[in-house]
């Protein structure tokens, strides 16, 4: 009878061939296996030469030879394989509890030096500063438990899109022109929706809720979202619109423009907040883990977005309103410390407020992916300098981390199992995520090798 190690080796071989797919010739497919299998096992480092010596210890040189020419040089599609990272993943997920939110994030790679493609001295939140980094825009799919990026692009400032012979050496292809990183968000966001991907409000921080445009650009879509965005967010009280509406504009008085209506008075979010009376603040608990419980104050008002300049503010001249939507507020709870936090939707007015409470707080999978993805796959140890190697590492990870997520989500005994938590789901008790459930597993939580898809002394080379 096979061992779990040996069932998980077969249900890699499966996955890495299901993968090989969209390789085209046959030549690729062994450097493939040979790559993922290194991103899956333990090691402080993944870039190619120490992922070459773990798998194949015997012949190092020509094994780290045939993994470069694979990620850097070999002719295949990325976004091809990161489609079937993100089916391998969607199936199982949206069985047991539909996709709650696509998260919109960036993350940073600090590196050394001018040469590998993206680089720039730009603010890179690993390191809290500005600093020298490669920076990618992605879009997640997420639900309570997990959260697995369906889409990459690095984002490439103007000083690396104007200079052509950067450019050249590093292999940026001549469609790509400089976009901020919400247009690239937008694209990623358009093309998911093309192919189908479950829908689910955008969440994201307030680096892209504070830009008009990423806004405008998902209200276009038909897009419902939760956004962070500062306490400088501009904003019309709703009363104050509709009364503003109903005033007629001033006559002319004689040559020149006509006299516009005058607009409703333009607030910050945070003075809105701030001057509402205390019993209008609800306490909520949004999670609850058997020693953390994270429960905060909130208020929800109805209230016009205000647009204008590349950045939201009551100071700008040049302001027009915008959509009705939820202004949402964050407080500690009395006598416990917290910063204030403010955060804006477009979902509709029934909406409950722990609702939002909920949207506004499902981005913390990312942060844990991003985590787990640095730390255990490699998701930042690329050592090469170009567009294309660069984006197929990226690809390559999601597809080491799909395959090992989901052997956290297939436990032995499916019946008995949450599939996202791994708790033991108890007939008629607390649902996964509800208060009184089991703490969450991380999806990847320790540096051992209880969750490798190899038996512990499988021959790597074969």
């Amino acid at each position: 009878m096979p061992t779990s190690e040996t069932a998980r080796a077969h249900r890699f071989t499966r996955y890495v061939n299901d993968l090989a797919s969209p390789l085209g010739h046959r030549d690729r497919h062994e450097p493939l296996r040979a790559y993922v299998t290194g991103l899956c096992l333990p090691g402080e480092r993944k870039s190619v030469e120490p992922m070459a010596a773990r798998v194949d210890p015997r012949h190092v040189r020509s094994r780290h030879q045939s993994m470069h020419h694979f990620v850097a040089e070999a002719p295949w599609d990325a976004t091809a394989m990161l489609r079937v990272a993100r089916d391998w993943v969607l199936g199982p997920l949206v069985r047991h509890g539909p996709v709650a939110a696509w998260i919109v994030d960036d993350t940073a790679f600090p590196k050394k030096g001018q040469h590998s493609v993206g680089v720039a001295r730009q603010y890179c939140g690993v390191l809290g500063k500005q600093e020298n980094c490669q920076v990618a825009v992605s879009v997640s799919v997420a639900n309570e438990a997990v959260s697995l990026p369906v889409a990459y692009q690095l984002y490439l400032p103007e000083s690396w899109t104007g200079d052509r012979r950067r450019r050249r050496a590093a292999g940026v292809p001549d469609r790509i022109t400089f976009q901020p990183k919400w247009q690239i968000a937008l694209g990623q966001i358009q093309a998911l929706r093309s192919e189908e991907v479950p829908p689910a409000p955008v969440v994201a921080d307030a680096g892209y809720g504070d830009n008009p445009a990423f806004l405008q650009g998902l209200e276009a879509r038909q897009i419902a979202y939760v956004v962070g965005v500062s306490s400088t967010f501009g904003i019309r009280l709703r009363e104050e619109v509709r009364a503003a509406a109903l005033v007629p504009p001033p006559r002319s008085q004689g040559r020149g423009q006509p006299q516009k209506p005058r607009p409703a008075p333009l607030y910050e979010a945070k003075a809105v907040l701030e001057d509402l009376p205390a019993e209008r603040w609800q306490p909520i608990t949004w999670r609850e883990h058997a020693d953390v419980v994270l429960r905060k104050q909130f208020v929800a008002v109805r209230v016009h977005w205000a647009t204008g300049g590349a950045q939201f503010s009551t100071s700008h001249h040049r302001v027009s309103t915008g959509p009705e939507g939820w202004l949402l507020g964050e407080r500690p709870v009395p006598g416990e410390r917290g910063d204030l936090k403010w955060y804006f939707s477009n979902l509709p007015a029934d909406t409950p407020l722990r609702r939002l409470v909920e949207l506004a707080h499902s981005r913390w999978p990312i942060e844990q992916f991003y985590e787990d993805a640095k730390g255990e796959c490699g998701l930042d140890h690329y050592q090469g300098r170009r567009w294309d190697g660069l984006h197929r590492h990226l690809a390559l990870v999601m597809l080491a981390y799909s395959f090992l997520a989901r052997q956290r989500w297939m436990p032995a005994n499916p019946a008995g199992f949450s599939p996202l938590w791994g708790a033991p789901v108890v007939p008629g008790g607390p649902s996964p995520g509800a208060p009184g459930a089991l703490p969450r597993r991380r999806v990847m939580a320790h540096r051992d090798q209880s969750d490798c898809p190899f038996p512990p002394q499988a021959d790597l080379t074969k």
